[in-house]
């Protein structure tokens, strides 16, 4: 039918000039004019919308931020902490605590600015002062106090000295320095005392302690070093006493004994773990050590055996006459006219002076003769030390577990060794430790069956409640949170935003088929000439118009649209 393409009534299709296009409504071609042309609502949404987005992204980087913050002050004192804490509240300078509270931190670009305010307000007070207390000296003062200024100074420079220790948290140093007179016998020896507080877990060794001691004794004039006493927080001894009655071991002496247990309880495992098995085995072995020490010294004494065993040491002769012609003496005879007999002296005996009376015809002279010899006396010293840490006593307990047999078939069970079996291996233990009884050693082995404890289920903990998921959870909650925030953001205020500034789509243009279809203006008739039409003769112009809507269905869409709404196409 002609009448299928026609126009609604009163409405009229008038076609474009010949060259022309129909133009659809101009839209604005930029974004900005896009924008401007929006609804003041879609405009407050995509402003909210950029905001948020801004926060989550910087929410983001702060989190992901690393904490810069330095050490402002470390091992402070409750007083001082809480000192300086207060001060740093009033400044608005943020502030941590280290995991003990221990150092206080701060941010790092702060740190030597925060730091320089506080000295100037006097904080910390507690630092140690030493010698520049003598820099403050005072005019008109006694000697009393310049000796007590000195005295303290001293202590605060050994105080620094110790501090220095990775081990040592705090340190007070006591100095008893007597006054000295002028009488050097009754002079007052100096003495000191040494407070040490330990980190927690940390211990000082002997030779640390030693260094300390040695330190203070360096330190002060005429200090023996057996006058330092060390403390620790508890108030154990550490050095030391004076008297050299050490009862208990120290650490390097109860090392000595843990390491020669275990070099005897390899010894005892490396024996029996091939024969009984690995898991078949326990032993134990206690070594008593004597670290006493001992000295002794000996003098012995031998005497001379002859003269040629013996040596001189000095030897003196004197001999004198009197040349004195004495009266002759005695009973007349033959017993009076013989010579003097030589002297018969000891070598070990005293020499005694000789006297001789030599007579004849009318007179005589008198002969003296002393003789002195010192012999050296034999003296022989011995000085004998004893070792320390020599093994006193061994004992060795060793408990063999039952022997598993498997019948023939196949059921296990347990069985004890016999006695034949475990005297052998009682042997084997006595001779690898080296058994001795003389010194009362002692080796206890026995046979008994091991307890099996059933293994142990594991739990079916919940994925939610297990602590790695929970970790997770908690480190990725901010993060998920955030990007939860900018997906609601963007898929609730951009999106829509973005659709009503997008520009309409411009309708297409009408195909040339179409045009010259509506080249002639048609008229409806009324309903009164309807009946009246009568069909076309030809169909050519039918056959077009389907083609057009086979070809370019949009086209006619767009014109039955524009008939129903009542605007030109």
């Amino acid at each position: 039918m002609d009448t299928a393409l026609a126009p609604l009534p009163n409405q009229a299709l008038t076609p474009p000039p010949d060259g022309a296009v129909a133009e659809a409504p101009s839209a604005p071609s930029t974004t900005l004019a896009r924008l401007a042309a929006m609804p003041a609502k879609s405009k407050a949404m995509l402003g909210a919308a950029a905001a948020g987005l801004i926060a989550v992204l910087v929410a983001i980087v702060l989190w992901n931020r690393p904490d810069d913050y330095k050490v402002l002050f470390a091992n402070l004192s409750e007083k001082d902490g809480g000192a300086v804490v207060a001060q740093l509240s009033q400044m608005n300078v943020p502030y941590r605590f280290l995991e003990g509270g221990n150092a206080i931190l701060v941010p790092a670009e702060k740190v030597h600015d925060v730091r320089l305010k506080l000295a100037t307000a006097g904080l910390p007070k507690g630092s140690v002062i030493g010698f520049e207390l003598m820099d403050n000296a005072r005019f008109g003062q006694t000697q009393f106090q310049e000796r007590l200024t000195f005295q303290r100074g001293l202590e605060g420079e050994l105080t620094r000295s110790i501090l220095a220790l990775g081990s040592v948290e705090a340190v007070r140093v006591h100095l008893a320095l007597p006054n000295q007179n002028g009488f050097f016998r009754e002079q007052q020896k100096p003495s000191a005392s040494i407070l040490l507080t330990l980190h927690p877990g940390r211990t000082l060794d002997r030779s640390q302690i030693a260094g300390i001691v040695h330190l203070v004794s360096s330190s002060v004039p005429e200090l023996n070093p057996k006058a330092v006493s060390v403390l620790d927080q508890t108030g154990a001894l550490l050095s030391d006493p004076p008297d050299g009655s050490a009862q208990s071991l120290d650490e390097q002496q109860l090392k000595r004994v843990q390491q020669i247990e275990a070099i005897y309880l390899k010894r005892v495992t490396d024996i029996l773990e091939p024969v009984v098995g690995r898991d078949n085995l326990r032993a134990n072995v206690t070594a008593e050590l004597d670290f006493s020490q001992s000295e002794s010294t000996s003098e012995q004494f031998r005497p001379n055996q002859g003269p040629d065993a013996a040596a001189v040491r000095s030897q003196q002769s004197l001999e004198s006459t009197n040349g004195i012609n004495p009266m002759p003496s005695g009973v007349p005879g033959a017993a009076t006219n013989q010579p003097p007999v030589p002297a018969a002296a000891p070598i070990n005996g005293a020499s005694q002076p000789l006297q001789g009376a030599q007579g004849g015809g009318a007179g005589g002279n008198q002969l003296r003769r002393e003789n002195t010899t010192n012999y050296e006396v034999d003296k022989t010293v011995r000085v004998t030390r004893g070792a320390t840490g020599t093994v006193k006593r061994l004992t060795a307990a060793v408990v063999v577990n039952h022997r598993t047999t498997t019948d023939p078939k196949g059921k296990t069970a347990t069985v004890p060794l016999t006695q034949e079996e475990l005297d052998k291996l009682t042997s084997l233990v006595q001779e690898s430790i080296g058994f001795n009884k003389d010194r009362g050693d002692s080796v206890k082995l026995i046979n008994a069956p091991f307890r099996v404890e059933p293994p142990k289920e594991e739990e079916d903990v919940p994925l939610w409640k297990q602590q790695e998921v929970r970790d997770l959870l908690q480190t990725g909650a901010v993060p998920l949170s955030l990007a939860l925030v900018a997906l609601i953001i963007v898929f609730g205020l951009v999106r829509p935003a973005l659709k009503a500034a997008r520009p309409p789509e411009p309708e297409p243009e009408a195909a040339p088929q179409l045009d010259a279809m509506l080249d002639e203006p048609v008229a409806l008739p009324g309903d009164e000439a309807l009946a009246a039409l009568e069909g076309p003769k030809s169909i050519e112009k039918l056959e077009q118009a389907r083609a057009l809507a086979r070809e370019n269905p949009l086209v006619v869409a767009n014109i039955v649209r524009g008939w129903i709404s009542g605007e030109p196409a």
